[in-house]
């Protein structure tokens, strides 16, 4: 039986998506990549924002119509968009037989063998509950980097977000899980964890009464096999003074950091629901550089969000242009149903929202082509990820880039390397957000 399963949305999810496939491999379905052969489709949906919610609905339509006209016998969806509209989903699309929430994935097997009996099949389980499996997941990103998924859910509550009402409140996954997982990962040639979750800062209070990613992070360090370890989504109020040293002191531990602000108005701060104030911001920054002076600090930002002015956009320009962030990405205000911001008075007009948002980039690009520039000469470890189709360049990451999201280096040499190998190379140029280089024999 032949299985065709699309991943959407972020690397939380993807992590999802890779438990439901060593699920699903382990009952002896085959994966496929092409709906033609599929008699089983399965999609884990998003809906943080509007367009990934229109991305995951016009997906499932896609794959619908290969259930009337192909050899498509079953359609599953599954993850956040399943959990919050599965009866509209149901109602709306016939053609789909199964629903599983975003702590129901781990049925995803069951769930499989219900639609292809003809049975309907709907699990939305309590938003508490932290699923867990000890079947070995299917790593879907080359395999010599993995995510490793440290917290479920959100406690933070932000007026424009609707995580919490779709993954339900933190919940930390315990330590020894996580060591058995980053052990097994290690073991099947990962060479750089990534840790996600909702807000990675916090892991730990939930279980142990305070805050323990320091701890966990001491612990990962000890595993062999894995050289690199990535922290993202670290709010910033979080920061505490035990991460700071254990990344500081432990080589394993890349020294970057994502730390989404998404903005510095302290206005819009409190209207956003967010703990921190332009002040905090820039005390978190100052220290994590002075402890850690090669730190590379990665951003997400929103702009355009309701009752935001031009004072409040110009203020955000000015905090950008201090701060130089090494990496910084920005969303527009993406109104959604059910969140306190989308029933705020003064919604800001699209136009408005994507030129501010582009004055935004256009300031970041500045920053990031002169720190390009400051990079030619140094010497640094790159991970390289494959090989360009017909020349004798290969494309790899240093530490200052998390896969998908930041810069590359193109290393050009006769020399045969693998994707995982690490190797020294010496920056010899810039492209804009890529660098160029050479290496070191």
């Amino acid at each position: 039986m032949n299985i065709i399963f699309i991943s959407l949305g972020c690397d939380k999810n993807l992590v999802d998506s890779e438990v439901m496939l060593g699920l699903l491999a382990k009952e002896g379905y085959r994966m496929v990549d092409d709906e033609v052969e599929a008699d089983v489709a399965v999609i884990n949906t998003c809906c943080f924002i509007h367009d990934a919610k229109e991305e995951s609905i016009q997906t499932i339509l896609e794959m619908a119509q290969y259930k009337e006209n192909g050899r498509l016998k079953a359609l599953i969806v599954t993850g956040c968009l399943a959990q919050r509209y599965q009866q509209e989903i149901l109602t709306e699309i016939p053609e789909v037989d199964a629903v599983l929430g975003t702590t129901s994935f781990t049925e995803i097997a069951d769930a499989v063998k219900e639609a292809l009996a003809g049975n309907g099949h709907v699990r939305l389980d309590d938003l508490d509950a932290l699923p867990m499996t000890e079947v070995r997941r299917l790593i879907t990103t080359g395999g010599h980097f993995a995510y490793l998924k440290i917290a479920e859910g959100c406690d933070k509550h932000c007026t424009y977000c609707i995580i919490p009402k779709i993954r339900g409140n933190f919940r930390s996954v315990p330590m020894e899980k996580l060591i058995k997982e980053a052990t097994e990962l290690a073991d099947q040639g990962v060479k750089e964890l990534i840790l996600v979750a909702q807000e990675t800062t916090l892991y730990g209070a939930d279980l142990y009464g305070e805050k323990s990613l320091h701890q966990l992070l001491r612990k990962l360090c000890k595993i062999e096999g894995i050289r690199w370890i990535r922290i993202l989504y670290c709010y910033p109020e979080e920061i505490y003074d035990d991460l700071i040293q254990t990344i500081k002191e432990e080589k394993k531990i890349c020294h970057y950091l994502d730390l989404p602000i998404q903005h510095a108005s302290d206005s819009i701060l409190k209207r956003m629901g967010r703990k921190t104030t332009k002040d905090q911001l820039k005390s978190v920054i100052s220290r994590l550089r002075a402890e850690i002076p090669d730190i590379v600090i990665r951003t997400t930002l929103i702009t355009g969000f309701p009752g935001e002015t031009q004072e409040d956009h110009e203020e955000l320009m000015e905090f950008i242009d201090e701060m130089e962030f090494d990496r910084l990405g920005v969303f527009t205000y993406s109104p959604e149903e059910d969140t306190p911001a989308a029933s705020m008075p003064e919604q800001i007009p699209e136009e408005i929202k994507e030129d501010r948002q582009a004055e935004l980039m256009e300031l970041q690009q500045d920053i990031v082509f002169e720190q390009a520039e400051d990079m030619i000469g140094r010497e640094l470890l790159v991970m390289i990820e494959g090989k360009l189709a017909d020349e004798n360049a290969y494309v790899g990451r240093t530490y200052k880039d998390a896969p998908n999201v930041d810069g590359l280096i193109f290393i050009h040499t006769d020399e045969e390397l693998m994707s995982g190998d690490f190797a020294k190379v010496r920056v010899t140029g810039a492209l804009e957000y890529d660098l160029i280089g050479e290496l070191i024999s």
